[in-house]
């Protein structure tokens, strides 16, 4: 062999040899990048599956009762039915209920199918009231007639978080029969299938969210009452209520009971 075909041979292995060691770092290179990417895909997947697995949230009833159809509801619209004179006074739309006797006051009106938007709040720990809907004449006959303390119907508590603390307290139980945000329950003869979660005797529809604010804060309820169904909204989130409702007409009624608390913002919008 000459030395210029070895020179050859040698530059041709040489030549090799260079493109070989070029080509392995790119196939690194593209390697580090595709593990990028399936990576990448990876993550996202998880991120999209996880936001998917994630409860809805309910949509808020920003309802403030200013709307076509609505009135409000002050003092000229409710009549005393078992509490004393001064229970219950109002001053500029708002009434002021001192708690003493346990009674109510109804609507001069009977009501079928309503919504109604109403603000309050308690001025002392532990304070209790509510809302009743469809309020048999029968019972309110019998409230005027000297006989009983509360309605039939069907009552949507308004309850301060400190009752819970004080019924734990004097009785040595826990308050699993009750909550204080938003309980909504038949009284008397009165029906209903109520909404899951359910108390323990399977008559009241407790709250699936806990959103009632405590003592001397207002809070906003939105009910709806139509067809034998009624539905609580606490502070813009539908929260409890009840179906097969008999009977499903009657008095509204708001409740004294044993502490001082306030009404305001009493709006009502019937429907057909």
């Amino acid at each position: 062999m000459n030395l210029n075909t070895l020179s050859v041979s040698v530059g041709s292995f040489v030549s090799r040899t260079r493109t070989t060691i070029q080509l392995r770092p790119r196939r690194a290179t593209f390697a580090r990048r595709v593990c990028r990417t399936a990576l990448g895909c990876i993550c996202l997947f998880l991120t999209v599956g996880a936001r998917a697995q994630q409860p809805t949230p309910l949509p808020k009833a920003l309802i403030d009762g200013t709307g076509p159809g609505w009135s409000m509801l002050g003092q000229d619209d409710f009549v005393n039915v078992n509490c004393d004179q001064d229970t219950w006074t109002w001053t500029n739309g708002m009434a002021r209920c001192t708690g003493k006797p346990v009674g109510v006051i109804r609507s001069k009106k009977l009501h079928t199918n309503f919504e109604l938007v109403a603000q309050w709040r308690h001025l002392q720990s532990g304070g209790n009231s509510g809302v009743f809907v469809w309020a048999t004449p029968e019972s309110i006959k019998a409230l005027e007639d000297g006989k009983g303390r509360l309605p039939t119907g069907i009552e949507v508590q308004v309850l301060d978080h400190g009752y819970a603390e004080q019924y734990e307290k004097e009785t040595k139980k826990k308050p699993d029969w009750f909550t204080t945000n938003g309980d909504v329950f038949p009284t008397g003869s009165t029906t209903m299938k109520p909404f899951p979660p359910v108390s323990p005797n399977g008559q009241r529809s407790f709250p699936r969210k806990n959103l009632s604010k405590g003592i001397g804060q207002w809070n906003h309820y939105y009910v709806r009452a139509i067809n034998g169904e009624v539905r609580l909204w606490v502070n813009g989130e539908e929260v409890s209520g009840g179906t097969n409702i008999r009977p499903a007409s009657g008095y509204l009624c708001l409740e004294s009971e044993g502490a001082p608390v306030e009404f305001k913002e009493l709006r009502i919008r019937e429907l057909p």
